[in-house]
């Protein structure tokens, strides 16, 4: 074993001759904050989906909380990106945030789901969405984070995100 002395990204640019300029999305940038509520019914079926909120594709997701109802004794969700409704719709990544999440279980009361699928691997945290995304450049759009339904609920509800990125 050997003594290391490691530097992040950040402070390597800090300390560099001359120095660099970090991204603003991994040091001093903008931070948004943005939340979104949806009333479920009783018995969604599964592939129903919750558009909550959009977020642009140059961003750096921080974090994202789920609050959730009891949704009853069924309900698993993929929590992901999807085209807007003014680009498409499509699916872009059903389970790029958490995949077959429960609902189900009991109330939920700020879960970090941002990294629950791992699609997104530690040494790409400080990328940006569309790096995330495998993307050569940014398309400059907006993607609306999403729920869709893996398995159907029997009880209607409440589910409320909470997103925090930074551009």
């Amino acid at each position: 074993m050997a003594v290391v002395n490691l530097k992040s990204a950040p402070i390597t640019n800090r300390d560099a001759t001359p120095q660099v300029k970090n991204n603003s999305n991994v040091e001093g940038g903008f931070v948004r904050e943005v939340v979104a509520t949806v009333e479920t019914t009783a018995a969604d079926s599964s592939a129903s989906t919750y558009r909550f909120f959009q977020i642009p594709s140059n961003a750096r997701m921080s974090i994202l909380r789920l609050y959730s109802d009891d949704m009853g004794t069924t309900g698993l969700a993929d929590f992901g990106l999807y085209q807007t409704t003014q680009n498409g719709g499509a699916v872009v990544d059903a389970d790029f945030f958490g995949s077959a999440v429960d609902l189900n279980a009991a109330a939920i009361n700020g879960t970090d789901i941002t990294h629950e699928s791992v699609v997104i691997d530690p040494a790409e945290v400080e990328q940006m969405i569309w790096q995330q995304l495998g993307l050569s450049s940014d398309p400059k759009i907006f993607y609306d984070v999403t729920a869709t339904l893996t398995q159907a609920t029997v009880s209607a509800g409440t589910i409320t995100l909470k997103g925090t990125y930074v551009l």
